[in-house]
């Protein structure tokens, strides 16, 4: 069974910056994408960057472009957001998610497209 735990969510200023952190177990596939999501109350959940198991294909919300980085460390199948310049609107619970084997590439910032998800770390930037 594929576990999604996250870490290293909490409040900073605008302008400041907090690195995300997921890790997953029970994975059996070889090929797979890892993505970060977030969602604020009243508000469906949205896509914000994504990366295939292996780390050479991301794909990133146009919000976060220039801002956000998203990269893994196969080996401890983690997978990590850096935030940068952070802003007032970026506040949010931010979940991570692992794929199945059959995603493509075009659907990989949609929620439907996981089906193993963590339980979500707070994210809150104060301007």
């Amino acid at each position: 069974q594929v576990q999604v735990v996250e870490s290293g969510g909490g409040s900073v200023q605008a302008g400041g910056s907090l690195r995300l952190a997921c890790a997953a177990s029970g994975y059996t596939n070889r090929y797979y994408y890892m993505a970060w999501f977030r969602q604020t109350s009243g508000k469906e959940r949205e896509g914000v960057a994504a990366i295939d198991s292996i780390g050479g294909i991301t794909k990133y919300a146009d919000s976060v472009k220039g801002r956000f980085t998203i990269s893994q460390d196969s080996a401890k199948k983690t997978v990590y957001l850096q935030m940068n310049t952070l802003k007032a609107e970026d506040t949010a619970m931010y979940y991570c998610a692992a794929s199945s084997s059959t995603t493509r590439f075009a659907y990989i910032l949609r929620p439907s497209e996981y089906p193993y998800w963590g339980q979500g770390t707070q994210v809150t930037v104060s301007s």
